[in-house]
């Protein structure tokens, strides 16, 4: 079985950054995805050009902080953040013409910085939301490259990063059985959700996941990988 270890939140803030360069240079950790209106994104993209076995990704964004194009004033609160939460599907459908005039920017904006497009995901998981379907597939196509594994994109195998997603690494499951859980999955490929980091003060200011982040990648840097684990390429 082909595991990819992915640590969401890349450029979150500095202590984020620098908990997943961690994670990828003493532990599991092979891939990240860079959320391009976070608080540390130059930091962040000069530590992967400083690390570049690390594979970078993009986390899409339409839940937290600002966006990137300026021109979507649909998507956006009357302070000129994103009017979106967790609890998106709650919420009435967003306007997709400007999510995809915004997810576009977002991915431009990664291509900028010189560092090659790996895979497509999203923050809070919001790519897989059945009204963005169409943005999604279109965005994979357009820049040639796979996205993360979610229940409306599973008619689209042939755009999947990887056969299924592990969610479960989060929360009360991480800990350190992640590979005898694993082991029993029946598929070929498997991305493990991550989000190590070393807590500062800006990651407390804006996230309610603060202490087991710390407890991630503690455990992502212990992991001995079993060898019925195959390289993902």
């Amino acid at each position: 079985m082909k595991v990819l270890f992915n640590a969401d939140d890349f450029g979150l803030t500095k202590g984020v950054t620098d908990g997943i360069i961690k994670a990828h240079k003493d532990g599991v950790v092979r891939s990240t995805t860079l959320m391009m209106n976070g608080k540390a994104v130059n930091h962040a993209v000069s530590q992967a050009k400083k690390h570049p076995l690390l594979k970078v990704g993009i986390h899409l964004v339409l839940t937290w902080g600002k966006p990137i194009s300026g021109s979507v004033p649909t998507l956006l609160d009357d302070q000129g953040f994103f009017k979106f939460r967790n609890t998106f599907i709650e919420m009435g459908v967003a306007d997709v013409d400007a999510v995809e005039r915004e997810w576009c920017a977002q991915i431009d904006a990664f291509l900028a910085t010189g560092l090659p497009l790996h895979h497509i995901d999203s923050h809070h998981h919001i790519h897989g939301w059945e009204p963005l379907k169409e943005v999604v597939v279109k965005l994979a196509q357009r820049y040639n490259v796979p996205v993360r594994y979610v229940e409306s994109l599973k008619g689209n195998p042939e755009i999947l990063l990887t056969e299924t997603l592990w969610l479960d690494f989060y929360g009360e499951g991480v800990d350190y059985e992640i590979f005898n859980k694993l082991q029993h999955l029946d598929t070929a490929s498997v991305e493990v959700m991550t989000h190590p980091a070393i807590v500062d003060q800006d990651l407390k200011e804006i996230s309610s996941y603060i202490e087991k982040r710390e407890q991630e990648l503690e455990i992502l840097c212990d992991l001995e990988v079993p060898s019925w684990v195959e390289d993902f390429s």
